[in-house]
């Protein structure tokens, strides 16, 4: 991920999730209307207005609980019955 000119790196976290690789890039951006963001390279991405909750929420998308884990997990099984 190549940062904007007007982008600063905040943060890189590596994990999984849904049984792959994932990393999330956590950068800030003064000239956006909420300067924190994290990009993951599954696509997802979130913004928020302070830094706060920016590293938590980055941690747990790369290291889901066993909730998360479970709601992952049956996603995906329901998503593959109703395809067949």
């Amino acid at each position: 991920m190549k940062l904007q000119k007007n982008e600063f790196w905040v943060g890189t976290f590596h994990g999984r999730h849904d049984g792959t690789q994932a990393t999330v890039t956590a950068t800030r951006d003064d000239a956006r209307l909420e300067p924190y963001v994290w990009t993951c390279t599954c696509g997802a991405s979130q913004s928020f207005p302070t830094q706060y909750g920016l590293d938590s929420s980055a941690w747990r998308h790369t290291h889901p609980t066993r909730f998360d884990q479970l709601r992952q997990w049956a996603t995906r099984r329901f998503r593959t019955r109703t395809t067949r």
